[in-house]
């Protein structure tokens, strides 16, 4: 066999592995937009966390943030309204006070009735759902009606004394 017929393995091996690594970066190169288009919008991360001032709300007042696009009731309870929740534990959903608070005198909850998601208004003993008649006390725990469990409380932590971040 000549010498010039003699084939170079070791370059076939090259051009081969090359040619593959090219191939693969030129893939994943097509594919990254396709998965970036898969993450939130700017608009949507930014509703993913709400920072709340709670230096402005009194004592006795209810205040309504966004988050996600839910209602969610801020309550600066007062010490009788802390009093009467912690010697009972609701009514069809049981649950200590203790167990729904992080702080005593803030409540947190999302403000959609458990029901069929219908805003309740507020009033002196807790809230009440206009679409059916469920009834919560001042923890958002249900008393009776047909919604089948408590307010739900958000995920939140407390940033500082005065601030809450939820999300």
């Amino acid at each position: 066999m000549a010498e010039k017929d003699r084939v170079d393995e070791t370059r076939r091996d090259f051009l081969l592995t090359t040619t593959g690594v090219v191939g693969a970066a030129g893939v994943a190169a097509a594919c990254w937009p396709f998965i970036s288009s898969m993450n939130p919008s700017l608009a949507v991360q930014g509703q993913a966390n709400t920072e709340v001032d709670l230096s402005t709300v009194a004592p006795g007042v209810m205040t309504t943030v966004a988050w996600r696009g839910k209602p969610v009731f801020i309550v600066h309870r007062t010490p009788e309204e802390i009093a009467a929740m912690a010697a009972t534990e609701g009514g069809k959903d049981p649950a200590t006070d203790q167990s729904r608070v992080q702080e005593a005198q803030w409540l947190v909850v999302i403000g959609l009735c458990t029901h069929l998601g219908c805003v309740p208004n507020k009033t002196k003993a807790g809230w009440l759902c206009p679409c059916h008649g469920s009834v919560y006390d001042n923890s958002g725990r249900v008393l009776h009606g047909p919604a089948p469990r408590n307010l739900d409380v958000p995920p939140y932590h407390f940033v500082t004394q005065d601030k809450i971040l939820i999300g």
